[in-house]
This record gives C-alpha cells, structure tokens and sequence, in this order.
C-alpha cells in the first residue's frame, strides 16, 4: 500500500484485518497480465523524436532554437527590463523542455530496451484502495503516446465481434464522434475505412486523419490492428494484442446516483439503457441557459451579459469535480478560467461567480439525494475529527481505510541565508479537521469505485478474461470485451445491492460510539436503492442489450 511516513494507524488496522484476500487477490490478477512494446509505434516515436521538427501535439518534447534576446547598447531601462524578463522567460521555458525531452528519452531507450521481451507491470494501492502500476516510466496509467506502446503479450483471436469492437474503438479514440450510438459510430468507421488504411500505411506522409484524435498515438495503434486483421483475410481468426477501453461516464456522480436513487441524475451518466449516450456535462450547461435565460429577461445584468456564452466547456470541469468536493471559490475559478476572453474581463468575476451558482443548482436538482449523501459524510468526517480521531472505515471488500491528514509540524530551520519553515504532518497530531470533512466524501466513492474494479477483475479472472484497470477506465481483449460488459454491470449493481450506507453509519456507530450521527434519512435513501438495484437485476436478467451501460462499459 502506497502510505506515508508514521501512518502507524493504517498499517495495524491491515495487520489486524483477517481477510485481506479479495484485496490481495485483485492486485496479483492486475499484476499478473503480460505486456509487450507495440514495435511500429515505437519507431515511429523514435522517428519523430530524432526530428529537427516540432512535434509537440504528439507529446514529443521540443527545445526551441530560438535565439535569446540581445540587449541593446542604448536601451532605456524599461526597455532593459523587458529585454531581461523576456531572456529569463525563455530560458526557464528551454529548460522545462530539456527535462521533459529527457524524461522521453528515458522511456523511449527504455522502451527500445524491452522491445522484444515480456514485461509484468506489478501493482499497489493507496489508502483508499486504488490501483496503480508501480513501475512510473512504462505502464497504462500514463499519457496517451505511452499508451500507444502498450500491447497485450497474450494475443487472442477477434471471433465474431472483435473487429466491430476494434471498429468503436477506434471512433472513441478519435473523440468526434463518440456520442453516437454504437451502430452509429460502427457505420462512422466504415465510412473511413479510406482514412484508417491512409493512417496505418502512410501515418507521417498521408492524410494524418489520426492527428486529428484526442489520443493520436492509440488511434494510430488501433488503425494498424484494424488494417492488419482485414489484410489477413480472415478478421475472425485474426490474433489480436491491442487492448480495448471502456471508460466511466463520471463515474464518481453513478456511484452516488445510485447510492441516493436519483433517476433523474442516473439517466445522466447513463445508469439507465438508451440508444446513445447521454453527456452530462451538455445537459447541465443547457440547464445552467435555461436558468439563465429566466433571470436575464427579470433584468439581471451578469445573465444577460452571458448571453450565449454558456456551453459544456464552460461548466465541464465544475461539473467533474463537485463529486470531488470543489468548493464554491474553486469553482467560480475553474469557470472563469473559461470565460475570459469571451466577456470583457472586468465582468469575469461576477459572471463566473454567477454561474457557479447555477451549476451548483442544477445539480443539486439531478441529484438532490447524492447532495445530502455528501453532507452527510462531511458532517461526520468532521464531528469524528474534532474528537480527535481519524476518519476510518472498511470497504465492501474488507479493507480498512484510514485518512491521513493530520495537523502539520511546524519546524524552524536557520541558514546562513534565511529562515525557513519546514510544515511535516505527524500522525501523532491531532487530525486536520477541514482536511478530513472536505476529503471525505471523494474517499469514499474512490473506495467504492476500487471496490467496483477489483469485484470486476475477480470475476474476470474466474471466466478467464484478460483484465486491466485505469482507475474507472478497463482493458481487456477485443473478443472479450461484451463479457467484460456484463460482468462489470453485475457487480456494480452487486456492490450496490448491499446497504452501503447502513453498514458505514453501523461502523460509525461501533467505532465512535460516543458521537451523534443524524443517519436515519440514510436508511430511507437505501431502501430505495434496494428496490432501485432489484430493478436493475430483473433487467439484467431479462438480457436486455444495453447501449450505454453502468459504468460506461459499452461506450466511452
């Protein structure tokens, strides 16, 4: 488990915790998955790194050569200054792109070094029990051109589907048109068949369509695959490595639409069948307008300065982290970080201040239960942390989780220089009260999210799929992909058909005794998520083709 320093806590609880097995279990199957170096990408990164050119929207680190400013003889000392803040600025920028351009040269040598070998990729978790791939240089928990590098070991042939799933694949990568029902994108991608054979053959001396991707070198990956298992002759018998995605749809607001059995905010993030994919993030800057529209014809100024300025980039990022706790400061900042530019600046403040606002609203009326889950967890974080002791609890798999933030350590070091003040957070202080309320309610919804993945990998391995995790994003073979799907659906509603809720308070209760917990609404919350969860079994049962599913598993 990746913990800091004198977590003494943490660490007895897991002495102490008898089984450990499901966790431990989880973390071997990810670690056991064989890898190799996808060899045409690693030539071409190569390539375009020994290039004069620059390459920076491929993640190809490039120094420019511009010349430093020389100043003049006669230079006022205004112009002087400039001169100077401007050689300054360029050579901190030469420098951040010599140590990125070397970090690159790391993993490509490293990469070249394992081209034509199997590597393992052996995991860890952090308190919260998320998985990460401990090597830093090579692995999937990276950027997109070392993604791109990463094949299976183990290749598996496509069967009947695969291709089709290569296919989606492909348009998800490519980002446009993701939105499309699976059909939709499927017949996308035969209609650019001529691009896709254009990438894979001439990728630096065609038309370059997978520049044009969100994730250029996977997409590039993956018009190879497409190629090659076309050109064999038999696509079904084709052995494919290329490892297939399926990514969450805000995957921390489905866990606690369904925790709260908020319908209106699972059909959102696509908790409920539809044809295509719903997108969160367009629904609520439509609801944001609309709020906006009413209020701008009463007359108030920032709406109708914002008239036709709110769109899904403006309140995406708000949208994506008020799962994790953003405040109202972080917010009104994360969107006036949009909006200038589009507004004059002197109205940035208010306008971003005033939409916040309505972002909060909005969703707080998709998921009105999932905003009081989140208090609910926030006041016991920190009625436990004023008594003085750490927010702890256990997972649906057994693993104990412990939160450490603690007041800092003060101490004063003297130079010969200067003072400085070195803040340490020592496990025996007493437990930072903000820390523990404001990181609570993410924690829990990464320990259940772990929980998901982990449920999912188990069950992977007993059906003998390939299965690899990016947090809320899986991997596996592209003949395995529909069976991952319904694996991966089963046990989010599994893990939600357990009362999660009423065994937190429980725990709690046990655990804290002394303090007072306002937790019967909790109770009520989930007998709705019981009946909502029994729902959602008798669907599965009745083998309903599921479009977009929980979790995201059919479609990014």
């Amino acid at each position: 488990m990746r913990v800091g320093r004198d977590v003494y806590q943490h660490q007895l609880l897991l002495e102490r915790t008898a089984n450990l097995y499901p966790v431990l279990d989880a973390l071997n199957y990810l670690g056991s998955i064989p890898w190799k170096i996808n060899k045409k990408i690693l030539d071409l990164q190569v390539e375009l790194f020994n290039s004069p050119d620059n390459h920076e929207d491929l993640e190809i680190p490039y120094i420019s050569q511009e010349p430093l400013p020389v100043i003049p003889k006669d230079a006022t000392v205004d112009e002087r200054t400039k001169v100077i803040l401007k050689r300054k600025l360029m050579q901190k920028e030469q420098r951040e792109s010599h140590a990125l351009r070397m970090e690159k040269l790391y993993k490509l040598s490293l990469a070249s070094h394992l081209r034509d070998d199997i590597f393992w990729l052996p995991h860890d978790i952090d308190f919260r029990g998320r998985a990460y791939a401990i090597p830093p240089h090579i692995s999937h928990l990276s950027s997109d051109s070392n993604r791109g590098l990463m094949l299976f070991a183990t290749g598996k042939p496509l069967g009947e589907k695969g291709l089709e799933w290569l296919k989606i694949h492909l348009v998800n990568l490519h980002g446009e048109k993701k939105k499309l029902s699976l059909q939709g994108r499927l017949d996308y991608a035969n209609e650019m068949m001529s691009e896709i054979f254009d990438s894979a053959e001439k990728p630096l001396t065609g038309n370059r369509w997978w520049q044009q991707s969100d994730e250029p070198w996977q997409m590039l990956a993956c018009s190879m695959e497409i190629v090659d298992a076309i050109r064999s002759g038999d696509p079904t018998s084709f052995v494919s490595h290329l490892p297939i995605h399926q990514d969450g749809s805000c995957n921390g607001l489905q866990h606690y639409a369904a925790l709260g059995h908020d319908f209106l905010g699972a059909e959102q993030v696509n908790l409920t069948p539809r044809e295509s994919p719903a997108d969160l993030y367009t629904t609520v800057a439509k609801m944001v307008d609309k709020r906006r529209a009413a209020q701008a014809a009463d007359g108030k100024e920032e709406a109708k300065i914002l008239e036709g300025k709110i769109h899904r980039k403006v309140v995406k990022q708000t949208v994506m982290t008020v799962v994790y706790g953003v405040t109202w400061v972080g917010g009104r900042q994360q969107i006036a970080r949009q909006l200038k530019g589009t507004i004059p600046d002197e109205h940035v403040f208010a306008c971003s201040n005033y939409i916040v606002g309505l972002v909060f609203d909005s969703l707080a009326e998709a998921f009105k239960n999932a905003r009081e889950i989140q208090n609910w967890l926030s006041d016991s974080a920190r009625q436990i942390s004023r008594a003085g002791k750490p927010v702890q609890w256990t997972t649906p798999l057994g693993l104990p989780v412990v939160q450490p933030y603690h007041v800092n350590t003060e101490k004063q070091v003297q130079t010969m220089l200067q003072s400085i003040v070195r803040k340490t957070p020592e496990m025996t202080n007493p437990p930072n009260v903000r820390e523990q309320k404001m990181a609570m309610p993410p924690n829990f919804v990464h320990s259940l999210d772990s929980t998901h993945m982990m449920l999912t990998a188990l069950h992977c391995q007993r059906h003998g799929i390939t299965f690899v995790a990016v947090h809320d994003c899986f991997w596996t073979h592209a003949c395995t992909v529909d069976v991952m799907n319904k694996l991966c659906r089963e046990q989010f509603v599994a893990l939600h058909d357990s009362p999660v809720l009423e065994n937190l308070a429980e725990e709690f209760e046990e655990k804290f005794g002394h303090l007072r917990y306002e937790c019967m609404h909790i109770f009520s919350l989930n007998t709705c998520v019981l009946k909502w969860c029994s729902q959602l079994q008798r669907i599965l049962s009745e083998e309903v083709t599921y479009w977009k599913n929980w979790h995201g598993a059919v479609c990014i």
